[in-house]
């Protein structure tokens, strides 16, 4: 059972209330809409940043947004952003024209709201206040609220990557985990795919599901019910307490599908980082399995950072391969 907040009632029971005056949700663009210094992160790709279900109705008084691409999930953001302001409250909420922005306006008006609408630097960018009434707040929380794949037979939530099919990427891949064995992780964990099938070898003794996602970390969470498992929302790029500090040099073996898309954007360097990450974790002979798109030059990299690699796989445009630390 869920709360109109979507989330579920017994965990939003479990945890403290946030509240704070104004909150930005990701990183808008300071000289297109500018948060308070104060105002508190809430957005669920910043580890460590607080959660909007979790602040209670009306706790606001104004919050910035970088609204996301996806319908579904830009819609339960700026559903749960109406009910966490007071009303009367202040919603400034903007987007690339590509990405959304062109959208926004009429996604506001939709829940009642009067919207101010400009456009600067390829960006539409939306002001408005809460209405006394709200129109259709809960119906777009629960559009975007977790829910139980019939695809994918996961817990998964819109705006996780791949959210609601298999990816071909990491289908390849779940072809080629035979084998592993000792301490690993997952890196970009996802709902749970690779680390569930990895899992399936009893010689596994733990595993660390690690996401930058909150969202894919709780859904990871859902997915996985075995004690080997533990989760740990970071970014594999940084020293995270937990991950990387416990993790140097130690493990057997890492699984990943590297991202390489950032705010909207390619960004190959994210894979190139997925790729140093994993050979620090990793031990002296520890193995790395990885999917990568068949265009992404990553082989250079592997080569200087592992003792060899080679080329598992190649179909529909992917690539597996298997480098040895």
């Amino acid at each position: 059972m869920t709360g109109v907040s979507g989330r579920p009632r017994v965990e939003a029971e479990r945890r403290a209330p946030q509240r704070s005056g104004e909150a930005v949700y990701g990183f808008p663009p300071a000289e297109l809409a500018a948060a308070a210094p104060e105002a508190r992160q809430i957005s669920p790709l910043v580890p460590g940043a607080g959660a909007i279900e979790d602040i209670p109705d009306g706790a606001l008084s104004r919050l910035v947004v970088l609204a996301p691409p996806g319908t579904l999930e830009r819609r339960y953001v700026l559903a749960q952003g109406l009910r966490v302001l007071a009303e009367d409250g202040i919603l400034v909420a903007l987007a690339r024209k590509a990405k959304g922005g062109a959208r926004l306006g009429g996604e506001l008006a939709a829940f009642g709201c009067a919207v101010r609408e400009d456009a600067r630097r390829h960006h539409r960018i939306c002001q408005t206040r809460r209405p006394a009434r709200a129109l259709g707040l809960a119906e777009a929380i629960a559009g975007g609220a977790p829910r139980l794949s019939s695809a994918l037979g996961l817990w998964t939530q819109p705006g996780v990557f791949s959210w609601d099919r298999l990816d071909p990427g990491t289908g390849l891949l779940l072809g080629h985990l035979d084998g592993l064995a000792g301490s690993g992780a997952d890196l970009g964990c996802g709902v749970g795919l690779l680390a569930l099938r990895a899992l399936q070898s009893p010689a596994v003794s733990e595993l660390a599901c690690v996401d930058i996602d909150g969202r894919a970390v709780e859904a990871a969470r859902r997915n996985i019910a075995d004690p080997r498992a533990r989760f740990l929302h970071a970014d594999v790029r940084a020293q995270a307490p937990g991950f990387r500090d416990s993790g140097s040099g130690a493990l057997d073996f890492v699984v990943m599908n590297p991202p390489f898309h950032e705010a909207g954007r390619e960004d190959r360097g994210l894979g190139l980082a997925f790729i140093s990450a994993a050979a620090a974790l990793l031990r002296p002979g520890g193995v790395c399995r990885m999917v990568a798109n068949i265009a992404l030059p990553y082989e250079e990299r592997l080569k200087a950072a592992f003792a060899g690699a080679r080329m598992l796989a190649q179909r529909g445009g992917y690539k597996v391969y298997e480098a040895i630390r």
